[in-house]
């Protein structure tokens, strides 16, 4: 069912839930609350785990009750989490706050991008989620734009305003039109078998979506978490701080031109160029202490992996050939979260000793993960319809 309804409400929605106020400051908002670095790598891995052991109940889920009543409990569920970030002071209440958040990316994932899927015609999908991608990062623009003229250090009121901006989201999910056809029981329970059956047994695609993950997952915890620590290093003030993270945010807007590129280039160039230079971009944050060069490197990170994420969504949604859609990217999720357990887990004992061997890890962690797009690609990805026309 195609409705272009569904489309402009879910790119509402992408703008005022990437209205982080305390973006600039994520890192040093939770030291201020009493949390060392290695505790928020432990949360983030907590919460990647609860992750892993929601995505398929969520899943399954889903397809059952429909992605509008999904969408919409999950939207009211992340302004909850704001409401407990807010007023967090603590391990415990970050810990919770995760642990709500893991309930909404549980539920969201597979969702959001399976409206938009369906409402879309397939040839413009990945031209929508570029879109998406684009108006969340535009938010996140906005929110850290208001953070640097009139919030500064106030971290408590940029925790406020966060959840006034999800509130206003949780709102707009309740006009989502509902996509999802109708079916029995017995029909959902023979589905779902099949879907996980075919999905395991895609080993090949399994293989990127891990390659998948280790970019994205670097590209979260380096320029979200350890830019900070970084620019700390270099002697930034937070004010210029505040102003960094403008330009990484709007390096990270780049994702609504991925459809542009990889229609010149080709889907296994494209991305084999966007992991080495995540890779790269990792290296030179190693052995500097320049803040300009840190900046440069940073904002190649997050320009890297912002213009695959297009991409790699165009690729799971096309792998996809049955109904249970947010069954199978469930599926795909919990491969991707699994992979964020370890590699948080590596980043905050690499970040604990030293940040520049924080940085080499994530270097490795790309260029295994171009290895594994590329094995993918050369034993399957030229004979089914993963690359795009030029």
């Amino acid at each position: 069912m195609k409705t272009k309804r569904n489309i402009y409400i879910l790119y509402a929605i992408a703008f005022l839930q990437g209205m982080v106020f305390y973006g600039p400051v994520a890192t040093l908002y939770r030291q201020a609350a009493g949390v060392s670095v290695f505790q928020i790598t432990v949360i983030e891995s907590i919460s990647l785990a609860l992750c892993i052991g929601l995505e398929l109940p969520w899943g399954i889920a889903a397809d059952k009750i429909g992605y509008k009543r999904t969408m919409i409990i999950s939207c009211a569920v992340y302004f909850l989490s704001k409401v407990v970030f807010w007023r967090a002071d603590g391990f415990a209440d970050f810990l919770l706050e995760r642990i709500l958040l893991s309930v909404v990316m549980a539920g969201m994932s597979g969702c959001d991008v399976s409206i938009l899927y369906l409402s879309s015609k397939e040839e413009e999908s990945q031209k929508v989620f570029g879109i998406y991608q684009f108006l969340s990062m535009t938010g996140l623009l906005m929110s850290s734009l208001l953070f640097s003229v009139c919030i500064g250090e106030d971290y408590r009121l940029a925790g406020f305003l966060t959840m006034v901006s999800y509130g206003a989201a949780a709102v707009l999910s309740l006009g989502i039109k509902e996509v999802k056809g109708k079916e029995t029981k017995k029909e959902r329970g023979q589905r779902f078998f099949s879907v996980l059956i075919q999905t395991v047994k895609d080993r090949n695609f399994l293989l990127a979506i891990i390659g998948m993950a280790l970019l994205a997952e670097t590209n979260q915890t380096v320029t979200v978490f350890l830019s900070q620590l970084q620019y700390v290093k270099a002697g930034m003030d937070l004010k210029t701080m505040g102003v960094v993270y403008i330009l990484v945010t709007l390096a990270g807007m780049a994702g609504m031109w991925s459809y542009w590129f990889t229609r010149r280039l080709g889907s296994f160039l494209f991305g084999l160029v966007l992991f080495l230079g995540g890779a790269a971009a990792c290296l030179v944050l190693s052995s500097t202490e320049s803040a300009v060069i840190s900046v440069g490197a940073v904002l190649v990170l997050r320009l890297s992996a912002g213009l695959f994420s297009p991409l790699s969504t165009q690729l799971q949604n096309r792998r996809i050939k049955g109904q249970d859609r947010a069954t199978a990217l469930s599926i795909y999720a919990v491969v991707l979260e699994s992979t964020g357990v370890v590699t948080n887990i590596l980043f905050g004992r690499a970040a604990e000793e030293d940040i520049s061997n924080a940085m080499v890890l994530g270097a490795v962690l790309c260029v295994a993960g171009a290895c594994l797009f590329s094995i993918f690609y050369r034993r399957e990805g030229k004979k089914r319809d993963f690359s795009i026309s030029r």
